[in-house]
């Protein structure tokens, strides 16, 4: 079936992409997987290649476009290399959101330059040690100042994807208490800067999967933020933090459709190449089989990530529909990663190949952005259940 969720422009922007990967990811990136991190200065290479501007006002460095299609090539082709680019998803596809929706001018002409360039990288920290999913019960605090100028954070935050190079991260605190009638009430957003006195950044966190984005553990001791620095309105944090999960999942969904077809590619070229008494193993009518099982099931999770682009590209994906494609789309990939893995036989354990990473970086995909538990609570109750 002919895709047509994108032009010429992507398809060029997907050759120019590829390029990118192979010059300068692929022959450094084992050097990178055991470092546990992309070094920082990659992250300036992405701005000058435009990466992190194409969703950011012309006015402020970026291209002035409002679509995810090109993120979507990014997916496709950071998944087809079997490679990450560190924790710059983070930086555009969970932070942009909210500086576009909250910030004012003034906050957009100090930040977004900065952000378009990689001179300064931003991530989010929500999560905190001991709450989980449970937002409403983080135990960060920012007080504001007597006289009014800045707020005094303090508290700690866990699983921070970006957390390491991060110069900027909008961090979720509690400027009022919750109330009665509503738990998520009182929470706030602010931009803090990371070279703040009283900011540390503890523990880079070992991960099973993802082992280039650096992920870490944040500490916050009597951090002076700027009132100038607070996102959007006092209070409101929790209400804006659920408006941006349809994209959230969104992207969550469309790298996992991304990875499974990677993996298919993967294996056909390994079963091609491998012999087994006497003949490629691409020779046995179960693997045959396996594989073409496989890509029927990415077929359809293309077609879902496909579907769910173009929702989100015209403003109408709704939660029940993000989460949808976001358990269908992790499912799959769950699935025929695994089963193409198991082709590889036991050279599919090794690190060494991409298959292993892959089986490794997709596992999370069920969890984080919400579980796929959460997904079918979110579906059935969209269902009137």
């Amino acid at each position: 079936m002919r895709r047509t969720v994108f032009n010429e422009d992507h398809e060029a922007f997907r050759e120019t992409l590829r390029a990118f990967i192979e010059a300068e990811v692929v022959p450094v990136y084992d050097e990178w997987f055991a470092a546990g991190q992309a070094p920082r200065d990659f992250y300036y290479k992405l701005g000058e290649l435009g990466i992190f501007g194409i969703n950011v006002p012309e006015e402020f460095g970026g291209a002035g476009l409002d679509s995810h299609k090109f993120e979507a090539v990014l997916y496709e082709e950071t998944a087809r290399a079997g490679v990450q680019f560190g924790g710059s998803g983070v930086h555009v596809l969970l932070a942009l959101p909210y500086i576009k929706m909250l910030a004012t001018d003034e906050q957009k002409k100090r930040y977004l330059p900065k952000f378009v360039s990689g001179e300064e990288m931003w991530a989010i920290a929500m999560t905190e040690p001991g709450t989980g999913s449970d937002l409403a019960g983080m135990k960060s605090t920012a007080k504001l100042s007597e006289d009014g100028t800045h707020y005094v954070l303090n508290g700690a935050k866990t699983f921070i994807t970006g957390g390491v190079h991060a110069d900027r991260v909008i961090v979720c605190a509690r400027t009022a208490a919750p109330t009665a009638e509503d738990r998520r009430h009182g929470i706030s957003l602010f931009a803090v800067d990371t070279k703040s006195e009283g900011y540390s950044v503890g523990r880079k966190l070992d991960k099973l999967g993802l082992k280039t984005s650096d992920t870490a553990e944040l500490a916050f001791v009597d951090v002076k933020v700027p009132v100038e620095d607070l996102l959007g309105e006092e209070n409101k944090g929790f209400y804006y933090l659920g408006h941006n999960l349809a994209s959230e999942r969104w992207g969550i969904a469309f790298g996992a459709y991304a990875q499974a077809k990677a993996a298919v590619r993967f294996a056909k070229q390994y079963v091609q190449e491998r012999t087994v008494f006497g003949k490629p193993v691409a020779h046995f009518q179960n693997t045959k089989f396996e594989l073409a099982a496989c890509q029927a099931e990415v077929d359809a999770a293309e077609a879902v990530a496909d579907r769910a682009t173009e929702a989100l590209d015209a403003g109408e994906l709704t939660p029940a529909e993000a989460a949808s494609a976001k358990l269908f789309c992790t499912e799959v990939a769950h699935r025929v990663i695994d089963r193409c893995l198991q082709l590889h036989g036991g050279y599919g354990y090794m690190n060494e190949y991409p298959i292993a990473r892959l089986y490794a970086d997709n596992r999370v995909n069920r969890i984080y952005g919400g579980t796929s538990e959460i997904m079918k609570t979110i579906i059935a109750k969209d269902m009137g259940l």
